[in-house]
């Protein structure tokens, strides 16, 4: 049986996220974990649970989704976080992606290209709406002043960010290196913290253009 990555709704809105845990649910190698209702409620429930993806809505009453995003981060959530949202605005596409999201999309995007969204920031890439790509290959080339030190890693460390910038899952960056997938997620955890990055997209960014990959 293949093991399912799992998947945290995160939107004021009940009957969206219903829809979603359903869309989820159906989903071979998905399921839902839970649906959080506010910024405060996901973050709880994010560092009790450790998602493999954060669906999380940018406009919210109280905490919004991006202060969400940071408060994650700063919780020091590594799981992929995709902003899901009906803002096409650049501002708002560039602060999620500042504030560490490995993703973007749209609410009018097909249910069917949100489910390969899920599984592509699970596989380590970036996934954004097409229309917005050019705006946020634009925010991510301009994110470059202060360099990370790479010889603050180990040479594990060093591999498991070789691995993420050539797209690999924890689980396959496990087989390859011969441990266990909870180990991989420590050490990504460690190389993310160490480097100063809030997402592993982030990390394999960098680490491409290091020559690394």
């Amino acid at each position: 049986m293949t093991d399912k990555h799992s998947v945290l709704i995160v939107d004021d809105h009940p009957l969206m996220r219903k829809g979603l845990h359903q869309l989820i649910d159906m989903e071979e190698g998905l399921e839902c974990i839970g649906e959080a209702a506010s910024g405060d409620e996901a973050v709880r429930m994010a560092v009790a649970n450790e998602p493999d993806v954060v669906l999380l809505d940018l406009n919210m009453p109280g905490m919004s989704g991006v202060d969400t995003l940071k408060a994650l981060r700063t919780a020091e959530v590594f799981s992929r976080i995709i902003v899901f949202t009906v803002s096409d605005d650049q501002d708002d596409v560039i602060t999620a992606l500042k504030a560490g999201a490995d993703g973007y999309l749209l609410k009018d995007t097909d249910p069917d290209d949100v489910m390969a969204a899920i599984h592509q920031v699970v596989a380590g890439q970036l996934t954004i709406s097409d229309r917005l790509s050019q705006v946020l290959a634009s925010a991510i080339s301009k994110r470059r002043e202060a360099g990370p030190n790479i010889d603050t890693l180990t040479e594990r460390e060093k591999q498991i960010l070789k691995a993420i910038a050539a797209g690999y899952s924890n689980k396959i960056i496990g087989r390859k290196l011969d441990i266990a997938e909870g180990t991989v997620k420590v050490h990504v955890k460690k190389v993310l913290k160490k480097l100063g990055f809030r997402s592993r997209v982030e990390a394999a960014i960098w680490a491409v253009e290091q020559g690394m990959r």
